[in-house]
């Protein structure tokens, strides 16, 4: 099975190219073949589409034997919030079996595998490091790899691929929003990721998934690329998702980044801030899906609104440290400003340290050079399209 996986990957190589970007779910020519006869599963979500159809729909359409669903953060539909318990059950709309990797466990068990041949792993990633999709990915690799169960995945553009920043992680500060010593913003698409998990050992005792990637056709790491479904609640658009890698940060203080508001990570503001950049305010409410409870619930607060930016062409081509740096210089009790996820985020106790001892935010960036320089070295073994 091996051998024909890896001249299956080889033959991806030659496909000639399209008039536009095709996702490898797309492409279903190439990968059908190796589906038929098979009991299969799949790791997907509300973004796992062919054209406006999900993914699960268009491979029962073709025949394809599914056995299981596994279901990531936020759930098979999306319907679930950020940090929401995922449940296991059954898909209201197919009837077939949800496995949740969101919930009690966030790898499959030996049981959750058993009579699985092939496991299809297409959900749309960012590119932040936090973004748990690609923690899913380890895990469902590795679980795998314990198996001896083969895995495809089915490639997708990585919107905020076309730069890479922020601080590496250290695996002391190793969890769920960060597995892999790599920095904040990746720049790799999901392919190119798990080809990296698998290449650099990092799975556990350094065991290799035998893994194929179908390759999209038609993209460079510069291409812009509008995602055509929110690939989570409060990831509603492009602006947010272009933002999202800087903003987050914010989710390790006090300072909340939208939730609960029509703009989450489009506008940050808490009720302590103070000063003239801080000219919008907003109350954050209760949404049932994206922000059940929404930090400063019901409570005013001031902040900086970045709907100004959303302009065409508009794309981040950094992280900006800038925003994180004013808001804790700005806030009245600096003590009460970071929590403990904020570790976790940045991947590292520095960054929180450096803001403290009021250094800049170009002595922050300055930092992390060395770090990104070895990064792209290793990156680019594994890369699959053009810089």
């Amino acid at each position: 099975m091996q051998k024909t996986f890896l001249l299956f990957l080889s033959l991806l190589w030659m496909m000639p190219g399209m008039a536009q970007i095709q996702t490898g779910a797309e492409q279903l020519n190439a990968y059908l073949p190796f589906l038929r006869d098979k009991q299969i599963a799949l790791v997907v979500n509300q973004t796992s589409r062919v054209g406006e159809r999900h993914l699960v729909d268009t491979l029962i359409s073709q025949e394809i034997r599914i056995k299981a669903l596994f279901a990531p953060e936020h759930g098979i539909r999306g319907d679930h919030g950020a940090g929401e318990k995922v449940k296991s059950g059954l898909d209201a709309q197919t009837g077939l079996p949800i496995i949740s990797l969101y919930g009690n466990h966030k790898k499959p068990t030996s049981d959750d595998l058993k009579g699985v041949e092939l496991i299809v792993f297409d959900i749309q990633d960012v590119g932040a490091r936090f973004y748990t999709y690609i923690s899913t990915l380890h895990n469902v690799m590795e679980a795998c790899a314990e198996q001896n169960i083969p895995v495809l995945v089915l490639d997708r553009p990585n919107p905020n691929g076309h730069y890479i920043d922020g601080p590496m992680l250290d695996t002391t500060y190793r969890s769920f929003v960060g597995m892999h010593p790599v920095p904040v913003v990746h720049g790799m698409t999901i392919g190119e990721y798990a080809m990296m998990i698998n290449g650099e050992g990092w799975l556990k005792g350094r065991i290799k998934c035998e893994l194929a990637v179908i390759q999209l056709q038609d993209y460079t790491h510069q291409t812009p690329y509008s995602l055509p479904v929110p690939p989570s609640p409060n990831l509603p658009n492009d602006l947010s998702v272009q933002l999202y890698p800087s903003l987050c940060f914010f989710e390790g203080t006090n300072v909340s980044v939208g939730r609960g508001t029509a703009t989450p990570f489009q506008i940050i503001g808490s009720p302590f801030l103070k000063g003239d950049f801080w000219d919008t305010s907003f109350t954050p409410l209760p949404n049932p899906v994206a922000a059940p409870h929404p930090p400063h619930e019901g409570k005013p607060c001031f902040g900086h609104s970045f709907l100004s930016m959303d302009t065409l062409g508009f794309r981040m081509d950094s992280l900006n440290i800038e925003w994180l740096v004013m808001a804790y210089q700005s806030s009245p009790n600096k003590v009460t400003f970071f929590n403990d996820f904020m570790r976790k985020l940045a991947g590292t106790e520095q960054l929180e340290r450096q803001i403290r001892y009021g250094q800049s935010a170009e002595v922050i960036r300055e930092s992390w050079q060395e770090g990104l320089a070895a990064y792209r070295i290793i990156r680019e073994k594994y890369l699959l399209y053009p810089l």
